[in-house]
């Protein structure tokens, strides 16, 4: 009885040493998306997406995010794009600062908030942090709110999503498309709106929230996600008829420092003009 269960106190501590350390192993990766619709002078266009850094936890995110930004500076990318849960804690934000006052790229760097943002969670220690400076140190906060951005003259619309009228079924990004525009881009933290506007609304929807799961188990059936147990769109690229959505896994943990079988992850997605 003592062997199992000195084995099983084993097993559990190098099972916590792996997640913790899993924690800081990104997978940072290149994606080639075809986009349906997207107008050939925009073939090749490079967006870096960026997702929930949760800043401020005890834990190694911020040294995690800051060699996220740092790779992603190095791809010399068109875009950079993060998609909201930028702080848990208010001693966060000095280092998401300086996050962002590393990251440039040719067109910008934009930003969504997450529902960490706006103190939404079931984490009974987040605290709610003042970000609408965010301009001041580089990121352009998008909120209900929509931009267009010329690349050499062709025009390209981002919309971003405020994630307190997303949670009170406010939010209408639909109503804000511009479908002059050859080119629509949607940031949202909750991968859910990708079933909620018209298929035809956007070309490209970029997400977060999930975490991959962030401690999942494996099984016969596949992964079992603790974090959130039920969800439509855990990671990676879904389709829904000419529109495209990618989720990020973020960077940071939340509640606990650990990841398991759900590396953080950076992206260099690289738009393809669909022949």
């Amino acid at each position: 009885m003592r062997r199992a269960v000195a084995a099983l106190g084993v097993g559990a501590g190098a099972t916590l040493g792996w997640s913790l350390w899993e924690s800081q192993w990104i997978e940072f990766r290149r994606i080639d998306l075809p986009v349906p619709g997207l107008p050939t002078e925009l073939d090749g266009f490079r967006i870096v997406h960026l997702s929930d850094f949760h800043l401020g936890m005890i834990s190694l995110n911020g040294a995690t995010t800051l060699r996220a930004a740092e790779w992603a500076v190095e791809q010399n990318p068109d875009l950079i794009v993060i998609t909201g849960d930028l702080v848990s804690r208010r001693r966060g934000k000095p280092t998401l600062e300086r996050v962002l006052a590393r990251l440039h790229a040719r067109y910008g760097v934009y930003a969504v908030l997450g529902n960490h943002d706006i103190d939404e969670t079931r984490d009974p220690f987040n605290e709610t942090v003042d970000l609408s400076d965010l301009d001041s140190s580089g990121a352009f906060l998008l909120s209900e709110e929509s931009t267009t951005v010329d690349v050499d003259g062709t025009a390209m619309q981002i919309v971003g999503v405020d994630p307190d009228r997303f949670w009170r079924r406010q939010s209408r990004p639909a109503a804000l498309v511009d479908h002059t525009v050859g080119f629509r881009l949607l940031l949202c933290h909750y991968p859910e709106v990708f079933d909620q506007i018209p298929a035809d609304a956007f070309q490209l929807v970029l997400a977060g929230h999930l975490h991959g799961g962030q401690i999942c188990m494996p099984s016969p059936w596949g992964k079992v996600h603790l974090e959130h147990l039920v969800a439509p769109y855990w990671e990676g690229v879904f389709e829904r008829g000419p529109m495209r959505m990618h989720v990020s896994r973020g960077l940071g943990a939340s509640f606990v420092p650990f990841r398991l079988l759900a590396r953080p992850d950076a992206t260099e997605l690289t738009l393809r003009a669909r022949k």
